[in-house]
């Protein structure tokens, strides 16, 4: 999506308020992927930079917007992201996630979650957890991290090696576990392959005893925040048998994408 001024005017005339002006400028920014400032923006968007400037004021005001860098630098706001998480944790088609989690635990026998990217880390949006009873709690609203988790690995596979590469030096790659990539060398050649492969696990780099595989949910636009995953003990399977999982789990995340696209319709 892009704004104009051509489409702020238009809006004016068609009787929208500059709080609507304001969300569809925020509309774009939360697109970006990297930094953006007050003139490339203006140059984006054709729309004059003391307009823009008063704009930007407002967003960066309600905590919606941060400046980064030397201050002339823009990003996205803690309180954005905060409601990013709070919709996609309360969305209304819960139910039907649960429903296709459910079943996917119904069928491979072990723990299964969906997942967000939320910063520098992965939100559960929500977790069934197997019967067995040998198993891991996590609970939805749970965080861990996104260097040491399969579906964090797969969010990182998105984004571009700049952007990457700010996120995960934000803060120092903890170790949970002796399997923990805290190299940003290794963790980058183990994103690579993540890349080429399609899918991501998680071998015991969290949690001692913990074998976890993820594939993401497909997008509209070829990009995702979401992810589907299963975790068991190693007691109970193997690399090997995580890997056989990779057919069940692609359904169930073809299944969960046909739901979005069809909130997305409603």
């Amino acid at each position: 999506m892009a704004i104009s001024m051509d489409m702020i005017e238009s809006e004016r005339v068609e009787g929208n308020t500059p709080t609507l002006r304001l969300f569809a400028l925020l509309e774009v920014i939360a697109e970006k992927d990297s930094y953006f400032s007050l003139q490339s923006l203006s140059e984006e968007l054709g729309i004059p930079k003391p307009t823009l400037h008063r704009m930007l004021q407002q967003l960066e005001s309600a905590r919606l917007i941060i400046r980064d860098g030397d201050g002339r630098q823009y990003s996205t706001g803690r309180r954005l992201h905060q409601m990013a998480e709070k919709l996609l944790l309360n969305n209304t088609i819960h139910g039907s996630r649960r429903a296709v989690l459910r079943h996917l635990v119904e069928e491979i026998g072990e723990s299964c979650n969906i997942t967000a990217c939320s910063g520098n880390e992965v939100l559960y949006l929500d977790r069934v957890e197997t019967v067995a009873p040998l198993r891991f709690y996590l609970h939805p609203g749970s965080r861990v991290p996104l260097h040491c988790s399969a579906s964090g690995k797969l969010f990182l596979a998105q984004m571009s090696p700049s952007q990457c590469r700010r996120l995960l030096e934000a803060a120092p790659l903890e170790q949970y576990t002796p399997n923990t990539l805290t190299r940003y060398d290794a963790l980058e050649q183990e994103i690579e392959q993540v890349r080429r492969q399609g899918y991501a696990m998680d071998n015991e780099e969290f949690l001692p005893g913990l074998i976890c595989i993820a594939v993401l949910v497909p997008g509209e636009n070829g990009k995702s925040n979401m992810g589907i995953a299963a975790q068991s003990p190693i007691m109970r399977i193997t690399r090997e048998k995580a890997l056989e999982f990779l057919p069940v789990l692609r359904r169930a995340a073809d299944s969960l994408a046909e739901i979005e696209k069809a909130n997305a319709a409603a």
